[in-house]
């Protein structure tokens, strides 16, 4: 089981441990940030965030409640109150044995609270094409997929596509059931 508690400065340094190449910084938060990882960098990234009532994001590390170790990180941001949407971006599974169902608990949790605290009708994610695993976890918890940005950035003499996904409220509703 994975709960999310709010990402705070005392868990930048694990975070900039785990991010420790520029193609996992990329894959990570795209263009947000240059490699490496920064102290300052993440003191921008957590600007303005955090406050359920008023913030566009909430940041997130999330927490194995088996063991109490922190085995990830994950945002919901562009939160719209008029439009009722939220984008679910910077999805990162740390030192984590894979296949143990981490990533799907930490989609799962952040759409509970997008849905079901914030009251949102859509929730969005992007994701490169390259990242199997990650397209895998996002379709077992029942995201649809919208289409495919084709070419949106190039690294290493290749392009990069990103598959968009999404989730309504009423298909949050059916799946819990």
């Amino acid at each position: 089981m994975i709960r999310l508690e709010y990402f705070e400065q005392t868990d930048f340094k694990q975070l900039i441990d785990w991010i420790n190449s520029e193609e996992l910084l990329i894959n990570w938060a795209g263009n947000l940030f240059k490699f490496p990882l920064t102290m300052e960098s993440l003191h921008w990234y957590l600007k303005e965030t955090n406050d359920l009532k008023n913030s566009g994001a909430l940041i997130y590390k999330a927490i194995d409640t088996a063991t109490q170790k922190i085995v990830g990180h994950i945002s919901l941001g562009n939160i719209s109150k008029k439009n009722r949407s939220g984008r679910i971006s910077r999805v990162f599974t740390g030192d984590c044995e894979r296949g143990k169902g981490i990533c799907q608990g930490m989609i799962k949790a952040i759409l509970q609270i997008g849905f079901e605290e914030l009251k949102l009708h859509r929730i969005s994610l992007g994701v490169y094409d390259i990242n199997k695993a990650a397209i895998q976890c996002y379709e077992k918890c029942g995201l649809t997929t919208e289409g495919i940005l084709r070419d949106v950035l190039w690294y290493k003499e290749k392009f990069w596509s990103i598959i968009e996904m999404s989730m309504l409220e009423d298909e949050w509703e059916s799946n819990r059931i």
